[in-house]
C-alpha cells in the first residue's frame, strides 16, 4: 500500500485546496473590471451630488457685512474699541478677563490653557487695521494718546448715542463728547465696504493665510452674522450643531452634544460648555469599559435584540 507524501506544510496531497479545479474556466479582465467600476461609480457621484451633496455657500465677508448692515457694524467695532464685545470679554485662550472662564468647582480648565492666542480686540481689529492704510487717520493717534479711562468714557459715549439713535444710525446720532471713536469706526466701515479689511485682520502683511480666528471672532461679535444662521436654522437653539444650510443633512453624529444644551440645567448654565465635555467624556470612558462593567456587559444576554435581528441563523440552530 502506497501513501501520498506530505507537503512541505504537513498537509496531504489530496487535500481540498490542492485538487485541481473541474469547473468551467473563462477569461477575466481584471483592469477592464475595474475601469468600469470606476466609471459607473463616478458617474453616479456626481450624478447624486448635484440632488444629495452639500451645499457650496459663498463666505461670509466684512464687505457684505459692512454694505448690508452698516449700522450693525458701527456698533460691533465700537464694542471692540471699549472691550466690552464678547471676544473682549471671553478671557482664555484670547485674553485675562477676571471671573471669565468656565469652572467646575475648583476645576478652571480653561485658565489652565492660558493665553494662547492673545487678541487685543481694540487694536487687532479697529486701529491695526486703519494703520495699514495709505493715508491712516490721525485719530489713530489721539486714541493711542490717550488713557484707558478715557477709552473707556469715550466708547461707552458712543455706544449709549447708537443705541438711542433712530434706528440705530451712526448718521443720526446725536452730538457729544466721543473723542476719536466715530472717526475710527466710520472710517473701518468704509474700509470694509471696499473690501479692504477682510485680508488685513487675518494676518497684517501676508498675502496667504489660513487662519481666519481674527475674522470669525469679529464677525461673531456683531448681529448680521449670527443672524444668518439663525435665517439658516443653524443657531444652537435650532440644533444647528447637526446641520447645514437650506434642508441639507449635517454631522448627525454632533446630535448628543447639542442634546445637553437643550435641557436644563446645561441650557441655562453659565460653565454648560465645560459641563457638556466632562458628561461626553464620561459616556465615552463607559462605552469603552463596557466589556469591562458587569451587569452592563450581560444587557445583550438578558435582552437578545441579537437574536431578533439575526433570527435565521437562531432558527436554523
Amino acid at each position: 500500500m502506497t501513501t501520498t507524501p506530505p507537503t512541505m506544510s504537513g498537509r496531504k496531497r489530496n487535500d481540498l485546496a490542492s485538487r485541481p479545479w473541474q469547473g468551467s474556466v473563462r477569461r477575466y479582465d481584471l483592469f477592464k473590471e475595474l475601469l468600469i467600476g470606476l466609471i459607473v461609480v463616478g458617474v453616479l457621484t456626481l450624478g447624486l451630488s448635484a440632488f444629495l451633496g452639500s451645499p457650496d455657500d459663498s463666505p461670509v465677508t466684512f464687505r457684505e457685512w459692512a454694505n448690508s448692515a452698516p449700522a450693525d457694524f458701527i456698533a460691533t467695532a465700537t464694542a471692540e474699541l471699549g472691550g466690552t464685545s464678547e471676544t473682549a470679554m471671553y478671557g482664555p485662550p484670547y485674553n485675562s478677563t477676571p471671573d471669565a472662564t468656565q469652572t467646575l468647582g475648583p476645576i478652571d480648565l480653561q485658565g489652565m490653557s492660558g493665553v494662547r492666542i492673545p487678541i487685543d480686540t481694540a487694536n487687532d481689529f479697529v486701529i491695526e487695521p486703519l494703520s495699514t492704510l495709505p493715508s491712516p487717520p490721525a485719530a489713530i493717534q489721539v486714541w493711542t494718546a490717550a488713557t484707558d479711562a478715557q477709552r473707556t468714557t469715550w466708547t461707552a459715549a458712543y455706544t449709549a448715542a447708537l443705541t438711542a439713535a433712530p434706528g440705530n444710525d451712526p448718521s443720526r446720532v446725536q452730538s457729544g463728547k466721543y473723542g476719536p471713536v466715530p472717526t475710527l469706526t466710520h472710517d473701518l466701515l468704509l474700509m470694509a465696504g471696499n473690501g479692504a479689511l477682510d485680508n488685513v485682520i487675518q494676518a497684517p502683511g501676508q498675502f496667504y493665510n489660513m487662519d481666519y480666528t481674527r475674522g470669525i471672532l469679529f464677525l461673531g461679535d456683531g448681529a448680521y452674522f449670527p443672524g444668518l444662521a439663525e435665517a439658516q436654522h443653524l443657531s444652537g437653539e435650532q440644533w444647528g450643531v447637526m446641520n447645514e444650510t437650506g434642508s441639507y443633512p449635517g454631522q448627525s453624529w454632533l446630535w448628543l452634544f447639542s442634546f445637553w444644551y437643550q435641557i436644563e440645567p446645561f441650557s441655562s448654565a453659565p460653565n454648560a460648555d465645560l459641563l457638556v465635555v466632562v458628561i461626553m467624556l464620561v459616556l465615552s470612558v463607559a462605552l469603552m469599559l463596557v466589556p469591562f462593567i458587569p451587569g452592563l456587559r450581560s444587557l445583550p444576554k438578558w435582552i437578545p435584540l441579537h437574536r431578533l435581528v439575526w433570527r435565521d441563523y437562531y432558527r436554523r440552530r
